[in-house]
């Protein structure tokens, strides 16, 4: 019993010092800004050149202003834009090229914490946005082609809060820090209990034993045997619980920074139990496309992982 509560003290301790002084800042300066540029009306801006290019792959102008949420907010960022797709018409074809593209994408909540550890962002980045645009086309041209492309009356106006004397600018950024703070304060049962089961399997030893049985294999391959952990986390309990797995174990010399960028394609996505649940909520038809979304999304984050895998 006391091994059990030194474990829940040592995971809460851990949790809480990620969530608040790594997450939160970062969250706050980044979402402030993101929050910023939407209601000076930069963003419309980008979206309205975008999405012209980018309607061949299966986006249209909410879908470039997802990819944005996702990579400059976080990954429950475009659960609104995905129902505000669903409600103003989009088309099911649309929809699951852009859920895709979701899902394939570096999550901002992970990326933007784990550049403090040692992940080089701007490749992360990049790679990002070429596998969702990867995943995109491969669901509306290839998985998703049997849905139906019926549009109906579309509206793709984006609302945003206007910034445009002192008053505004200070509301938008207390409501961006009130955000920030909701993700980060949001993370923590999470952490707590991935950083609890990860604690709990190592004082048992079924790590090690899993490990000492795949190291050979991986080890001809040329994979991080750290990468065992990693996965298992990152899959059953989500990509910000894996974070803080990774930020342990480069703590206590267990992996590297190598490690981090080479496996970052494979690890850093919404593609999981936790991250398909929330986005399939954002309405009945985004959870109808799911399955090609994912089919999609798995390619998009096969080319990243390739990406990531080949950075030196």
């Amino acid at each position: 019993m006391d091994q059990l509560t030194d474990i829940i003290l040592r995971a809460g301790r851990s949790a809480v010092e990620l969530s608040l002084f790594v997450l939160l800042p970062i969250m706050v300066v980044m979402l402030s800004l993101m929050r910023m540029l939407e209601a000076r009306g930069v963003i419309d801006w980008v979206v309205a050149r975008l999405a012209p290019v980018l309607r061949p792959v299966g986006l249209t102008g909410l879908g470039v202003f997802a990819a944005l949420q996702i990579n400059f907010v976080s990954f429950a960022a475009p659960v609104a834009t995905l129902t505000m797709m669903e409600g103003r018409g989009a088309s099911d074809r649309h929809l699951a090229a852009t859920l895709a593209m979701v899902m394939a994408m570096a999550q901002a909540n992970v990326t933007f914490p784990m550049a403090a550890m040692g992940l080089a962002f701007g490749p992360a980045l990049a790679l990002s946005l070429l596998g969702g645009l990867i995943a995109a086309a491969a669901t509306y041209h290839g998985f998703g082609r049997g849905l139906s492309a019926l549009e109906g009356r579309l509206d793709e106006t984006l609302h945003h809060q206007v910034a445009d004397n002192a008053k505004g600018v200070l509301d938008v950024i207390n409501r961006a820090g009130a955000e920030a703070f909701k993700i980060a304060v949001g993370s923590i049962p999470m952490l707590v209990l991935a950083l609890v089961a990860v604690m709990a399997l190592r004082a048992t030893g079924s790590i090690d034993a899993l490990t000492a049985a795949l190291t050979p294999l991986l080890a001809a391959i040329g994979i991080d045997p750290a990468m065992i952990l990693l996965t298992l986390t990152k899959y059953i309990a989500g990509g910000t619980a894996m974070m803080g797995v990774m930020d342990e174990m480069l703590r206590n010399g267990v992996t590297t920074v190598a490690t981090l960028n080479h496996g970052a394609g494979f690890l850093i996505h919404p593609l999981d139990v936790a991250g398909v649940a929330i986005l399939m909520s954002a309405g009945r038809r985004v959870a109808t496309v799911w399955k090609p979304a994912a089919l999609g999304a798995a390619v998009g984050i096969a080319a990243r992982t390739v990406g990531h895998a080949l950075l030196r």
